[in-house]
């Protein structure tokens, strides 16, 4: 199957993956606001990625895979998850290339958490702003988590990978919701 760049460059395409950013961010909304503390910390499962305290300092799981067996992730590891790829594309596609996984903290409280995404977000709005169209379709600032590709490219993938951790925080929000209603029952 050959390749083909499904994108003029004119903005047509910058307008529709924008427009996805939007949806995405709109879910991402939804699903962080009102966030508690409990739901924050809350596992779903007994196994599963999550976030510790070791000696004061959080940090997040790493999955040795991505197989079904390891359970699902608390809201916690999927807001760091957030913050850290976030932070990684970043500072690949914007800053100095350095960031590492380890050097992403783990935010101890839901508010730390999204205010964190929340700022994340405006700095990825801003530098996108920023970009001509050109730049969009050049392939120079895709360098994580994958590089050869044109920048809009980068863009649609994050506009993924947003969608999905939204849902999967909200997902996560209606099983701790249900169970507790399930708690409150005679």
């Amino acid at each position: 199957m050959t390749e083909k760049n499904l994108f003029s460059p004119n903005d047509t395409g910058r307008g529709i993956i924008q427009f996805q950013y939007q949806i995405s961010s709109q879910l991402l909304d939804i699903h962080l606001t009102g966030l508690s503390e409990e739901e924050y910390h809350w596992r779903p499962a007994a196994r599963g990625l999550h976030v510790s305290n070791d000696s004061g300092i959080w940090l997040a799981d790493w999955p040795e895979s991505e197989s079904y067996e390891i359970g699902p992730p608390s809201i916690a590891w999927l807001t760091w998850h957030i913050i850290y790829w976030w932070s990684m594309v970043l500072d690949h596609s914007f800053g100095d290339e350095t960031l590492q996984r380890e050097s992403v903290p783990c935010p101890d409280s839901a508010s730390e958490a999204v205010n964190r995404i929340y700022q994340l977000k405006e700095l990825w709005e801003a530098s996108v702003a920023t970009l001509s169209t050109n730049e969009y379709h050049e392939r120079a600032r895709t360098n994580w988590p994958f590089s050869d590709k044109p920048f809009y490219e980068l863009s649609a993938w994050l506009n993924v990978e947003l969608m999905k951790n939204a849902a999967e925080i909200g997902y996560c929000r209606f099983l701790f919701a249900s169970q507790q209603g399930e708690s409150l029952r005679p």
